[in-house]
């Protein structure tokens, strides 16, 4: 199930062998940071980027973000080694990139001892196999790695990512079915905040939790996306109002707005309320 949190919109990748990009990280509203061991670090300076990772987490000074390592993908050189430091260094899960098979997933769940993994699903196999990835016990996440996933599909993503959205609502779905959270992919174009932001939108209407970013003055722009607005939460507990108002009544059927409501509706109005309060947990109907 998805770990009893605070929400969790904006997901900030770091190098994890720049100094001065960490220490930015500190003053940044990110929910999540991502210690970076894979695609943002040269392979002869993974060894250094792992230390620079575990001394990060040691220093401290992190408050409330939830924190991460992306570690190399099973199989690679480096890998073990920085399972190993992840467990070590305590973060508060471990995050797996290729994660093709439910067979991988597995076996990152043992690599990881015990630590929650969000498994990145970047290749079409992991599309197919999302399902089952995210049912495996211990995986607590699906990222969204549609870089690479476009990359192997040889298309040509629009700014409305059309040829990726089957995959973008697989990634969903499976998460859906699991219980865990769904992190929308990463947006390259750093100047670009028309463009961020209307992708991060469009990652919300699929159903994502929050989306990972490649910069700093993205996470602004993120967990305004992914937050509730003003008039969403007023919506939401006018609903859960009329709801309640009409159980005390005994009322068989209660409308709000010239609509019936249902228990579903006040389950989706919890839910989002639920992202603006410690604990990121509705409270039950």
């Amino acid at each position: 199930m998805v770990e009893k949190v605070a929400a969790r919109r904006s997901v900030l990748y770091l190098p994890a062998n720049r100094e001065s990009a960490i220490a930015k990280a500190r003053t940044l509203a990110a929910d999540c940071i991502i210690l970076d061991l894979e695609d943002a670090v040269q392979p002869d300076a993974k060894p250094a980027a792992r230390a620079a990772a575990v001394a990060a987490l040691a220093a401290g000074g992190w408050g409330e973000r939830m924190m991460l390592m992306r570690v190399n993908a099973i199989g690679t050189p480096w890998s073990a080694d920085d399972f190993a430091a992840a467990r070590a260094a305590g973060v508060a899960a471990i995050v797996v990139p290729k994660v093709g098979s439910a067979a991988i997933a597995a076996e990152a769940v043992a690599a990881a001892g015990g630590t929650p993994v969000w498994a990145m699903i970047e290749t079409p196999a992991g599309v197919i196999a999302a399902p089952q990835i995210a049912a495996v016990p211990g995986v607590t996440a699906l990222l969204a790695g549609m870089a690479d996933l476009a990359k192997d599909l040889n298309c040509r993503p629009d700014p409305a990512r059309t040829p990726l959205l089957y995959s973008l609502s697989a990634i969903v779905v499976a998460a859906r079915a699991a219980g865990i959270l769904a992190i929308d992919g990463v947006f390259t174009e750093i100047r670009d905040d028309a463009g961020f932001t209307a992708e991060a939108e469009q990652g919300r209407m699929l159903g994502f939790d929050g989306k990972s970013l490649v910069h700093p003055s993205q996470v602004p722009l993120c967990n305004t996306v992914f937050s509730p607005s003003a008039d969403e939460i007023a919506e939401a507990e006018a609903l859960i109002a009329a709801y309640e108002d009409g159980l005390a009544a005994g009322r068989g059927v209660t409308t709000h707005a010239g609509k019936m409501v249902e228990v579903l509706h006040v389950e989706a109005a919890r839910r989002l309320l639920a992202a603006r309060r410690p604990g990121g947990q509705p409270a039950p109907v």
